[in-house]
């Protein structure tokens, strides 16, 4: 058994670890990303998706055994969830409470149930830094789960509160180191801030599991599936398990 290292209220073993991706988006192939994965990030309707592709996401979910997570997201269906919005904390914390809901009500349709919360696109980065609107992201989720970017406010806050916290690394993405040492996704806009080779990716994953519960591969990507299967087979290939977290 690999070291243990104490983060939050769980322990993240060096022996497994979680694989999961964006779905339900209808940019990728979910079916065949399902088969990798082992948790699924479900966009719930406001960058991404709709009621027939929550449904679809969910049934092809319980078949295979992943676990299900609701991907909230600004509403922001232009720009993908990608653009910064200023939205006020009542009016974010209903929107979380309404897409967790929704996804919720179709889950329990597919006879599965919503596993974890984690924040999409711009609002997954303004969280890390932002603690009233990751006080809404919270008090919109209920008591579910939380997955997300060790050292954010997010994580911080629902470990506080009792929350079960999970935390996550990006091998498709590259990072930004702050002054104070705490790391950061690297803005898309910036040359080299998305990798899309997957032997490159899969040799990140490796890298980046230890100290980890879950890799999230992005289900939007030209090369998604390719690298998601790179990165499965590249951390079974090196010993660790690949599992659900929650």
């Amino acid at each position: 058994m690999g070291a243990r290292i104490r983060v939050h209220n769980r322990r993240v073993s060096s022996r497994r670890v979680d694989l999961n991706a964006d779905l339900g988006e209808e940019v990728t192939d979910d079916e065949a990303l399902l088969a990798v994965v082992t948790s699924a990030n479900v966009a719930c309707g406001f960058h991404a998706g709709n009621a027939t592709t929550m449904r679809l996401v969910c049934e092809g979910a319980a078949e295979r055994g992943v676990r299900i997570g609701a991907q909230v997201s600004y509403a922001d269906r232009e720009g993908f969830g990608r653009r910064p919005l200023d939205v006020p904390t009542d009016v974010l914390r209903e929107q979380v409470a309404e897409q967790v809901g929704v996804l919720s009500q179709i889950a329990a349709t597919a006879g599965v149930e919503v596993a974890y919360v984690k924040p999409h696109g711009a609002l997954y980065n303004r969280v890390v830094d932002d603690e009233e609107q990751a006080r809404a992201v919270l008090e919109g989720s209920g008591r579910l789960p939380v997955l997300g970017l060790p050292g954010g406010r997010l994580l911080a806050l629902a470990a506080q509160a009792g929350r079960a916290t999970f935390l996550e690394a990006f091998p498709d993405r590259a990072y930004v180191e702050g002054a104070d040492g705490s790391r950061r996704l690297m803005p898309r806009d910036r040359p080299g801030a998305v990798l899309h080779e997957p032997a490159e990716i899969a040799a990140r994953a490796v890298e980046l599991a230890d100290g980890v519960h879950s890799l999230c591969v992005h289900g939007d990507g030209p090369t998604a599936v390719a690298a998601a299967r790179a990165v499965r087979e590249a951390l079974e290939g090196s010993g660790l398990s690949v599992e659900p977290f929650a």
